[in-house]
């Protein structure tokens, strides 16, 4: 049986997003091969580490394992994506990109390789009718893009680029420290032309020789039917600029479903209550309904008790993906009349009077009473 996430991280179960990226990269470096050579299980134990991180810092998953732990990820179809690495430094590289371990943690990188650029995360809100027709949303939000100026090379246009004077070209510094075990080298990253080993003689005027400018986007979106809140969309290559020649990041938008007074969502299901007077429940009628494409009228049958339910089939929510469509499930809350008149008082009266043992019989047993009036 797998160890609790939660445990294996060492953070609560309210645990938020920063936390849980501190409390695995702490882990991560305590069971890095260099400093935990003695330890045969570290690379067992980081896959462990990192299973429990890929399932925490995604919202979906989380919510998931929160719910219906191990099982339900199982069902869900998750598995930890560990099948294609031969080794620790695999598992870095894939979660902390080109230069695995030391490129997480402050070591040195590869000079010059492309890098991708960073994803970007805000929410929308749309109706539980956009949520079940589908429908598109606009969102804008600010992102770096490559300088039109200089094409993201950092130079005025028509200037060189020369080699870093600091670095010589190595796009890295080491500084020689003297310790109890003798000397130690420290390698970091230039920190003038951050690791590329070149910089622009004469910096761009638009983006003082970064490559880089913040501009304002908007980008359509489109939610497909089905959606529930907290579930997100990606939108391929819609954050920020990468450098170096890398692909842009991701756009991920969180959809917020906003409250239907009408209806609480179960699944694809909607669940509404109806209030129907105690004459028309005993000798049954029309109501109308509400439901996602206006009210309907729904057949009450004679002597309906307070909590049943009637069930419209494929009035609720389409499924996001295979399935059928939710259920409509009306749940009857009979209303006892109060403030009668006089002659309305005489009629109940009447009705009483004449009311005998078998007008308020029923076919279900004491049991499902019981739990007819408690499940109310």
């Amino acid at each position: 049986m797998p160890r609790d996430y939660y445990e294996v991280l060492g953070v609560p179960r309210d645990a938020d997003e920063a936390t849980i990226k501190k409390s695995f990269r702490r882990l991560a470096r305590e069971l890095h091969p260099d400093v935990n050579a003695h330890d045969p299980d570290a690379e067992e134990k980081f896959k462990e580490a990192a299973e429990a991180y890929e399932v925490l810092s995604d919202a979906e998953r989380r919510q998931t394992y929160d719910a219906y732990g191990h099982d339900g990820l199982r069902t869900g179809g998750f598995s930890p994506n560990f099948e294609g690495f031969g080794s620790i430094s695999d598992l870095f590289s894939a979660f902390f990109g080109q230069g695995g371990f030391d490129a997480a943690f402050g070591g040195t990188r590869v000079r010059g390789g492309p890098v991708q650029g960073g994803d970007v995360a805000l929410a929308a809100a749309i109706d539980l009718v956009e949520a079940a027709r589908g429908t598109k949303v606009e969102v804008s939000y600010d992102a770096t893009t490559t300088c039109e100026t200089c094409r993201g090379n950092g130079a005025e246009p028509g200037t060189p680029i020369v080699t870093c004077p600091k670095c010589r070209g190595a796009g890295q510094m080491q500084a020689v420290q003297r310790t109890r075990f003798g000397q130690m080298v420290r390698t970091a990253l230039c920190d003038q032309c951050g690791g590329d080993g070149r910089v622009a003689e004469q910096p761009c005027h638009t983006c003082d020789g970064r490559g880089m400018t913040v501009a304002q986007r908007r980008v359509e979106v489109s939610v497909p039917a089905g959606i529930a809140d907290g579930q997100r969309i990606r939108v391929t290559g819609r954050g920020h600029a990468g450098e170096g020649g890398g692909p842009p990041g991701d756009l991920y938008v969180v959809v917020r479903v906003r409250e239907d007074e009408r209806f609480l969502r179960d699944g694809d299901d909607l669940v509404t209550v109806v209030d129907v007077a105690a004459p028309l429940a005993a000798l049954g009628g029309t109501i109308p309904v509400p439901t996602l494409d206006g009210e309907i009228p729904v057949e009450i049958p004679a002597g309906t008790q307070p909590g049943e339910t009637i069930t419209l089939h494929g009035r609720g929510m389409p499924p996001l993906g295979r399935g059928r469509t939710g259920d409509i499930r009306v749940v009857v809350s009979v209303a006892i009349p109060r403030r009668l008149t006089k002659r309305q008082r005489e009629l109940l009266q009447e009705l009483n009077e004449s009311l005998t043992e078998d007008n308020l019989r029923e076919e279900e047993g004491m049991l499902a009473k019981l739990k007819r009036a408690l499940a109310g």
